[in-house]
């Protein structure tokens, strides 16, 4: 979204930068699963909101939510309104739970699947971007195995772009190599 200033930004200072903070990690999937037939846009637009209702993404608290935090949040007209992805959220919660008290990091989890390291893709421009590759694939699977919904390979593989697992940033933008530095 060129000449949107909020894009702009999170593009210049955030996409493709390595996260390695499974709490962050989880919101910035959760986040993804929301924007599933709906442009970033929306969801950047809404990210602040989304983060008040879903109580800052803290994990423990999202995975306690019942009936009344499922009507708030349809109430919410700051949020995307699907009662499929906000029963998606708290599910994940409840899975990203599960698998910490079960000695599983979420960051190493992610993280195992491209060894610890981004992908250092080499694209010159957007044609030549895939909508998902053959890891996220494999990702979403293992997702999915887990029980994590709105996980699909398309949206697996924005948000590995977003989280910086894979360095999408074309070659000629000048955050391609300032990204690439980033890198464990």
């Amino acid at each position: 979204m060129a000449g949107d200033p909020l894009y702009e930004a999170y593009h210049d200072t955030e996409w493709g930068v390595p996260e390695y903070d499974s709490r962050a990690l989880w919101e910035k999937l959760v986040l993804d699963g929301f924007q599933a037939g709906l442009a970033w846009i929306t969801i950047l637009r809404k990210r602040e909101a989304f983060r008040a209702a879903f109580d800052g993404f803290d994990p423990d608290k999202v995975a306690t939510y019942g009936d009344a935090d499922r009507a708030r949040l349809m109430a919410d007209a700051g949020i995307v309104r699907s009662n499929a992805k906000i029963d998606a959220a708290i599910g994940s919660a409840r899975i990203y739970l599960a698998m910490r008290d079960a000695g599983e990091d979420f960051s190493d989890f992610c993280w195992g699947f491209v060894g610890g390291k981004p992908v250092q893709n080499r694209w010159e421009s957007f044609g030549d971007v895939p909508a998902q590759t053959p890891l996220a694939v494999e990702v979403s699977k293992a997702l999915k195995a887990k029980g994590f919904k709105f996980v699909g390979p398309v949206i697996v593989y924005a948000w590995m772009q977003a989280v910086g697992m894979v360095n999408d940033h074309f070659t000629c933008c000048f955050r391609h190599d300032a990204v690439k530095g980033l890198a464990r």
